[in-house]
């Protein structure tokens, strides 16, 4: 076993059952990318960023998700079509098949830990076939110093083996790609798949198990941010709801774009040390953070280069899924350590192409727990083939394929969360004004971002009859007026000019509401079932 490191510690990974391996151990970035060059894995964009292809898998194989069923998960996770239970006997032999799969070759391994917040640090050790895997580690994991590595002790291990491949009927997985998460053996065993989020989201996903079960901290996915006075605000929201965009302020330091806990201390943390963004259409005056963190040491994922080298945003030849990942002090303005305190706003952004959500509204804490829940954004035409009209899409706590239990076990955490440290919720409308997609047009930028600094500034006013009107569908408070924001704007009704057509629509999205959460209700208390919207169609 041969060790070639960039660190003064050197290890072994017999107990791993990887045997004769050439170990790469703890390499930096530059190194990991000029390996990756040589071995003909990747290019240097001209931006100096390495520009690498995942090849068969360009996005998460959620039906290829795995949790081994044994004595700490069978009582506890709610098994489901997310949540898919292995059998642990065949877990082993699958292990035993991917070490012995990776003895011999030249492996890379790196040390690093999840949690930003000391109390709740998750040391792990990542163990990849390809180098680029591992520089994503390095870019999305925290990263120790090299006097926390001398004693460093990993407490879950990440097997990551994009070459190797599953046999479905020997091995019981459903076709040949697997992330099988294992939380006796503190395992994530990943195989047959090089797209690199499943590393990512493998530790997410065991998070969110290790968490609420044994820590009292309550998971996320979201993005997080910090105000000059200390408050922190909280975005939820599923893809291409402005999670990103809008949790990266000028004025507010960003503690976090994805994944966070919120802890009994009343404090917010980031779980990595890096960002995972979407780069489809990217431009520098839209996102201009994002943009600029594109350089030497970021990994481009699935993009097109010209003749120059240069990336085309525009081009979805390979996937609409092209990312970037780097560490997150690639941003200017980041909170450092990735810790806030103080949760003050609450925001859950949706795309609602339905466009008769208001732009702004404020919910009551029944009302926060049953849209957590429900998890609603919508799917237009072009983001999957034979759309035509907006099809609602509910992912349960914005974030289903990462949630190992019950989604109502998070939402009452919230619930009381919200109670105990008196937090506003607001559910944001990001998506179509003025009618359907198709139709009316994408809420303003500009107008957004005026309605969440009017929340953060307190410029909403009370929570009253003067200052609010009740939505006589969805029974949510919108706001009479905003600083920077057409009045008329702020009544999605109001914008249609139809009536009519306007509550046909919202009776729809009501009714969708409700059957999505017909699977929840036996689990919800009444408070959260009253949460929901007021009126339906029949």
């Amino acid at each position: 076993m041969v060790n070639h490191t960039d660190s003064a510690k050197s290890i072994s990974l017999e107990q791993y059952g990887i045997k004769n391996a050439t170990i790469r151990y703890q390499l930096s970035p530059k190194d990991l990318q000029e390996i990756t060059i040589e071995k003909g894995q990747g290019v240097a964009a001209s931006s100096g960023a390495l520009a690498v292809n995942t090849g068969e898998f360009t996005g998460r194989s959620p039906k290829d998700r795995f949790i081994v069923k044994d004595d700490i998960t069978k009582d506890r996770v709610w098994w489901s079509n997310i949540n898919i239970p292995f059998d642990s006997d065949k877990f082993d032999k699958l292990y035993d098949k991917v070490t012995t799969y990776l003895s011999e070759k030249e492996v890379f391994v790196r040390d690093s830990y999840a949690c930003a917040d000391e109390n709740y640090k998750l040391n792990i050790r990542v163990i990849n076939e390809y180098p680029w895997s591992n520089m994503f580690a390095y870019n999305m994991f925290l990263r120790p110093t090299e006097a926390e590595l001398q004693n460093f002790s990993p407490e879950w291990t990440v097997v990551n083996a994009p070459g190797f491949m599953a046999n479905p009927e020997e091995d019981g997985t459903r076709q040949h790609n697997f992330a099988i998460l294992n939380f006796t053996k503190k395992i994530a065993l990943i195989g047959g798949t090089g797209y690199t989020g499943e590393i990512k989201k493998g530790i997410f996903s065991a998070l969110n198990f290790i968490l609420p079960v044994f820590k009292e901290t309550l998971p996320m996915h979201c993005s997080a941010n910090v105000g000059k006075d200390g408050d922190t605000a909280i975005f939820f929201g599923l893809s291409g709801t402005g999670k990103t965009t809008l949790s990266t302020d000028p004025d507010r330091s960003l503690i976090g774009d994805d994944e966070h806990g919120w802890t009994k201390e009343n404090t917010v943390f980031n779980f990595e040390g890096g960002c995972y963004a979407k780069v489809i259409n990217l431009s520098r005056e839209q996102e201009p953070e994002i943009y600029d963190a594109i350089k030497k040491g970021a990994i481009l994922e699935n993009v097109i280069l010209n003749d120059k080298g240069a990336v085309d945003f525009e081009d979805t030849s390979i996937t609409e899924n092209t990312r970037v990942s780097y560490p997150i002090d690639y941003i200017e303005n980041i909170r450092v350590p990735s810790i806030g305190e103080n949760p003050k706003n609450i925001f859950f952004l949706t795309a609602d192409a339905f466009g008769v959500l208001p732009p702004i509204s404020k919910l009551t804490p029944a009302q926060a727990a049953y849209h957590f829940i429900s998890g609603y954004t919508a799917k237009v035409a072009g983001t999957e083939a034979g759309i035509v009209e907006p099809q609602p899409s509910f992912s349960a706590c914005f974030g289903a394929p990462f949630m190992p239990l019950h989604p109502t076990k998070y939402a009452e955490m919230l619930s009381k969360k919200m109670k105990d440290s008196n937090v506003n919720v607001w559910l944001v409308n990001t998506g179509w004004s003025g009618g359907s997609y198709g139709v009316g047009s994408r809420m303003k930028l500009k107008y957004t971002r005026a309605m969440i600094t009017a929340v953060l500034n307190g410029d909403l006013g009370l929570y009253n009859y003067d200052d609010y009107h009740i939505h006589s569908v969805f029974g949510v408070a919108q706001p009479r007026s905003c600083p920077g924001v057409p009045s008329e704007v702020l009544s999605p009704r109001t914008t249609w000019n139809n009536d009519k057509a306007y509550y046909d629509t919202a009776f729809k999205l009501a009714n969708a509401f409700r059957e999505n959460f017909n699977k929840f209700e036996e689990n919800a208390s009444e408070e959260i079932r009253r949460g929901g919207p007021q009126r339906y169609s029949y």
